[in-house]
């Protein structure tokens, strides 16, 4: 039995949880989000809480049970609260700067990579080297913050490259002169 799945979500008082049969659907002050609970799954909503259980005893309600658990959490943090993701950019010349919901970055190229931000994903530039992605969904700012990272990962030897803000990048020692 998943250790995570027993837990109850709590809700907070500033979010709104409606369930009508196999959707969930969860309203916040910084947006509103809607998920599709698979049919192994069972959800119950009380005022301050929401418990979920598996109908059967099959292996596929056993895997999606812990999942729909942590899913229908991170709605509720996501909604409540946000996530945020922060990049930091290093190297010489490397900048980025915002213009309207699109990010555009300078990092050694020929040409500027610019990305497009999601309608509920909100992305800012602080001091033209770092990044911060934030929104309600975990996954959609998980996503735009590697789509950015992978842009020009860090390398191994100058540690130049986009990197996450508590990222560890470990340097190797160059070539060894005689």
């Amino acid at each position: 039995m998943s250790r995570i799945g027993k837990l109850p979500v709590t809700v907070p008082k500033n979010v709104n949880v409606e369930l009508t049969g196999q959707e969930i659907k969860v309203k916040g002050p910084h947006g509103e989000l809607l998920y599709v609970i698979p049919d192994d799954i069972e959800v119950s909503l009380n005022e301050t809480e929401i418990v979920v259980k598996k109908r059967n005893e099959t292996r596929s309600a056993r895997q999606k049970y812990g999942l729909a658990r942590a899913l229908i959490n991170n709605m509720v943090i996501g909604v409540s609260e946000k996530f945020e993701r922060r990049l930091q950019m290093i190297g010489v010349g490397y900048r980025s700067q915002i213009s309207g919901k699109s990010l555009t970055l300078n990092v050694g190229y020929s040409h500027p990579v610019v990305f497009e931000a999601p309608n509920d994903i909100e992305i800012k530039v602080e001091a033209n080297t770092n990044i911060i992605i934030s929104g309600p969904d975990k996954e959609k700012v998980g996503l735009l913050a590697s789509q950015i990272r992978a842009v020009r990962p860090p390398e191994p030897y100058k540690g130049k490259g986009i990197r996450y803000l508590d990222e560890y990048v470990q340097i190797k020692a160059g070539k060894s002169g005689k």
